[in-house]
């Protein structure tokens, strides 16, 4: 594949791996899938696939570079995708091959059994992969990919079971990580959450259909109504218009990923029965409590500032105003075709209201700082204009930690706040004043209560914390990750 040159806004965010899709029971069933994919697309931009089946044609598929509204919108696309029963998958890669991704590693991915076919897509990371694929190789198997997902096909091909939801089942036993898997087989459309259930997956009716999402504002794009999230550990098995349930896993206590809340979700979904918006408001609230500042101005750093930035001015009593303005015409793949474009960076995809920011003390709300080289550019953007002072505040705590299970981040040398401190920090990124909201604070802005009764935290909050509910086997054994030792 050609390389997607990215943008160093875009460069310096935390990335979620996919997006998963799957319809069963409509007429049409591809146009449903792409339709889910273009409301997921924020979840992976790099490529996606389809995968339908009709009774008297068998399975058809389209995988494709690009966004969905480029490759899955013409008529002779959904045309060539015939059947009532698809799955659909957009991708951004963490594991494979990265920034020349090939069409094969493009879900989702597809095995013909003795039973009959099966087609997967999977959201996550699965961190004993590399162990998985040495074995399975040495036992005859040919992979025709760099995905970590590949394992679970090749798995399912060596279960002595009968019938492909058993042979899943027999898998993802085998697997460590996190995954949410959506599968389709002629005649039954299957989702499976593993037991600590770190990424999201979601049920929905649309009619007499049934649709699987990864999150709930795909179900409202297609007018399907919300049934229930995939519980941690659950599979379900749609067929003949029933919804069966099974529990192959052995029970874990749930840690659902916690930067769902504050990045990676759309504001306009559901999770664990709490609106995305709300909570980021609620996470500026507990900021604006946590650190006060005096200030003229409080400024999002589109978009996924914004609900933050709104809570924090609401708590603050500090006017909020879209200082920064967002090109949104600027997409991910844009060709920079001069060193002197290049360096413009940041400037081509956000520009400083001029006459709003000069001579005013701005607070700045963003979600989080990972290399902190967008940080950098924002502020002299900021005081370019003519700020009298730039003050930072992070929706997140410090990322200090690499994420193993579905998320692309940088090495841990590479993470700013593993390497400084806050106020080595505000000194690096030479801001008046820096501060993150606790780890205490995010989950208080999320309901719950860190640690409650010494229990187990009830996310995954490993980013933050280093401390990493799934073992990164890979990681550790070839020593490209130390863990943090134990309190």
């Amino acid at each position: 594949m050609r390389d997607l040159p990215r943008h160093p806004f875009d460069d310096d965010k935390l990335k979620e791996e996919c997006g998963v899709f799957g319809v069963t029971g409509v007429s049409d069933a591809a146009s449903i899938v792409a339709l889910g994919m273009h409301a997921l697309q924020h979840r992976g931009q790099e490529a996606g696939g389809v995968i339908t089946h009709h009774p008297a044609s068998g399975f058809h598929s389209t995988h494709r570079f690009g966004l969905v509204r480029d490759n899955f919108t013409e008529a002779s696309v959904i045309d060539a995708l015939p059947g009532q029963i698809g799955i659909g998958h957009v991708r951004y890669s963490t594991s494979g091959s990265k920034g020349a991704t090939a069409i094969r590693d493009v879900q989702p991915f597809f095995g013909e059994f003795a039973m009959g076919g099966c087609a997967l897509a999977h959201n996550g990371n699965l961190t004993n992969a590399d162990a998985l694929r040495r074995e399975l190789i040495e036992r005859g198997s040919i992979f025709q990919s760099s995905s970590d997902s590949e394992c679970i096909i090749h798995l399912m091909a060596r279960s002595i079971q009968r019938n492909i939801p058993e042979r899943m089942k027999d898998a993802l036993r085998r697997v460590e990580g996190a995954f949410s898997v959506v599968a389709m087989t002629r005649t039954k459309l299957i989702g499976v959450r593993d037991a600590l259930g770190v990424r999201p997956l979601v049920i929905g009716r649309l009619g007499e259909g049934w649709v699987l999402s990864s999150e709930t504002c795909a179900l409202d794009i297609i007018g399907a109504d919300f049934l229930r999230e995939v519980e941690p550990g659950e599979m379900v098995v749609i067929s003949d218009g029933t919804l069966e349930s099974y529990r192959p896993f052995e029970p874990k206590r749930p840690r659902f990923c916690i930067f769902e809340h504050v990045y990676f979700s759309r504001p306009d979904s559901i999770l664990g029965g709490r609106s995305v918006y709300e909570t980021r408001r609620a996470i500026g609230v507990e900021l604006a409590r946590e650190a006060p500042v005096e200030a003229d101005l409080v400024c999002p750093v589109p978009d996924s500032g914004t609900p933050a930035a709104i809570g924090f001015s609401q708590e603050s009593g500090i006017p909020y105003a879209m200082g920064i303005i967002r090109n949104q015409y600027m997409g991910r793949t844009f060709i920079e075709p001069s060193e002197q474009i290049r360096n413009m960076g940041v400037r081509l995809k956000l520009n400083v209201n001029r006459a709003l920011i000069r001579g005013k003390r701005v607070v700045l709300v963003d979600d989080s700082v990972v290399r902190g080289t967008t940080s950098q550019k924002i502020r002299e953007m900021i005081l370019d204009a003519g700020a009298a002072e730039v003050h930072f505040r992070i929706a997140s705590p410090p990322t200090m930690w690499p994420c193993f299970y579905g998320v692309d981040t940088p090495e841990r040398e590479k993470l700013l706040a593993a390497r400084m401190s806050e106020e080595e920090m505000r000194d690096h990124l030479k801001v008046t004043s820096l501060r993150f909201i606790s780890l205490d604070g995010l989950y208080r802005a999320v309901g719950e209560t860190r640690g409650r009764n010494n229990a187990a935290p009830q996310y995954c909050d490993a980013c933050f914390s280093g401390d990493y509910p799934v073992r990164p086997s890979d990681m550790v054994e070839t020593g490209r990750i130390r863990l943090k030792e134990p309190a």
